[in-house]
């Protein structure tokens, strides 16, 4: 499957993740205020932001899928990184106002409705399903907004998971734990807020250009050495540009040939390698003379 299908697909699954989050959010704060329950409100609030991080997610993906210019020789991939970085800002200061609307609600704790539980049982089924599919399709296109949107349904799921124990907790014994319920709140935005760190580390990761993993390096090391002519490769890195790498590569070739059959050489390994790791956008070749013995 080429990038394009790759962008279409994720576009796709953007959609479908602000349809659900809406769906799930207006669920979620209609019963929670009908019940007076400040987790099932701090949970829905929580899914109107990601409605809004899965808008970030495809407006960085739209984005990265136009073509390079002559101003952006690189393409315009790293607005899809930069959409993660905002989704984990965003997620911090959603999680922010979560936490301080269920921590100032508890000192006038209203026992909720028992009908509460089920909006946070269907928003943990819908959202460990979307962040599956999220989370294996950005894996596969290698997609850091799609990833951190997957990590953002994760969220979701723990949250729910937090907002309905704390609930349980007033509706089995009011008398013991009457706070119990805005407590399970303030859990919630602590946790969207653990987990937006994360997700903005990940992206602002790659916008410094980390290198991938070494099992990544070494696929181009190898590719590159399987090209015949080639004597070593001596420098080798590699930094993200969307859903794709960039490759920069020193190669070394016998120091007598021509300068021709050197070029030949370097270019029989960047067809090579974006042949063979469809994960790489273009392959910069430097070429050098090998060490003498």
């Amino acid at each position: 499957m080429g990038a394009r299908d790759d962008m279409r697909r994720a576009k796709r699954i953007a959609i479908a993740g602000m349809a659900v989050s809406g769906a799930l959010a207006l669920l979620k704060l209609t019963v929670g205020y009908r019940a007076h329950s400040a987790a099932v409100v701090a949970d829905g609030f929580e899914s109107g932001a990601d409605v809004f991080a899965s808008g970030l997610v495809l407006l960085g993906i739209t984005v990265a899928a136009r073509p390079a210019d002559e101003n952006h020789p690189y393409g315009h991939g790293r607005a899809e990184i930069l959409s993660g970085l905002l989704l984990g800002l965003c997620l911090l200061t959603a999680g922010a106002l979560i936490a301080w609307h269920g921590i100032t609600g508890a000192a006038n704790a209203v026992i909720p409705a028992r009908y509460a539980i089920w909006p946070l049982v269907i928003s943990i089924g819908a959202k460990a399903a979307m962040g599956i599919t999220k989370y294996t399709q950005g894996r596969r296109m290698r997609s850091s907004s799609l990833r951190a949107d997957a990590t953002n349904d994760g969220i979701d799921v723990l949250s729910g998971a937090v907002a309905l124990g704390a609930l349980s907790m007033t509706l089995t014994d009011p008398a013991r734990f009457p706070r119990a319920d805005h407590y399970g709140a303030f859990g919630v935005g602590l946790i969207v807020m653990f987990m937006a760190v994360r997700v903005a580390h990940e992206a602002s990761e790659h916008l410094m250009d980390t290198m991938p993993e070494d099992e990544l390096m070494s696929s181009i090391r190898r590719v590159a050495l399987s090209v015949p002519d080639v004597k070593g490769v001596e420098k080798c890195f590699a930094r993200k540009t969307g859903l794709k790498y960039h490759v920069d590569l020193h190669l070394e070739v016998d120091p007598d040939i021509t300068v021709r059959e050197s070029h030949d050489i370097a270019s029989r390994v960047r067809d090579r390698i974006r042949e063979e790791l469809d994960w790489v956008a273009d392959v910069l070749v430097h070429v050098e003379p090998a060490p003498s013995g």
